[in-house]
């Protein structure tokens, strides 16, 4: 029987020599490949109330959206600035290269509502901590966060102390 890792693409030297880039698209073109990414994934979730999924743009949405449906729950998208029609809170951080800001509608989050944080890959930490972060801003508790890859050598990890986190692939490396 296949796993998730038999669909997963690992490219040397990009985006820069001496990384291994884990091309994710690989599982997404192959029909058996996301279909064993959606159930990894679905399994993490099993016997954990919650109310909502939140998914990181763009690979967020992806494997969030259908998480969602499975399991009869609402999907939060949570964006790029600039990218939400209706009234937002937002979250600025660094990256390796500079900054970024995301955000979500005011209105997605009710105080007590139990949120999963959904996102394709767990590297630095970063992305998932800002969106952590506008979810509890809005009263909003994060029970749980769950990647599809997690690059363990990068911690992010450390920097998501005191959260449930779970991925279904884990690398060592950059």
């Amino acid at each position: 029987m296949k796993r998730v890792e038999d669909f997963m693409t690992s490219i040397p030297d990009f985006p820069k020599e001496g990384i291994i880039f884990r091309d994710v698209t690989s599982v997404l073109e192959s029909a058996e490949g996301l279909h064993l990414a959606i159930d990894e994934l679905n399994k993490l979730l099993d016997g954990l109330d919650y109310d909502l999924i939140a998914g990181t743009e763009s690979r967020g949405f992806i494997f969030g959206a259908p998480l969602a449906y499975m399991n009869n729950k609402g999907f939060i998208p949570v964006r790029k600035k600039g990218k939400l029609p209706r009234e937002t809170v937002e979250m600025s951080y660094d990256l390796e290269y500079g900054s970024a800001t995301i955000e979500i509608h005011k209105d997605s989050i009710k105080p007590g509502d139990k949120v999963v944080l959904v996102d394709d890959l767990i590297a630095t930490g970063g992305t998932i901590q800002a969106a952590a972060k506008l979810i509890e801003q809005l009263g909003g508790e994060v029970v749980k966060m769950i990647f599809l890859i997690e690059l363990v050598d990068l911690k992010g990890r450390e920097v998501l102390k005191g959260y449930d986190i779970e991925s279904v692939i884990q690398y060592e490396g950059e």
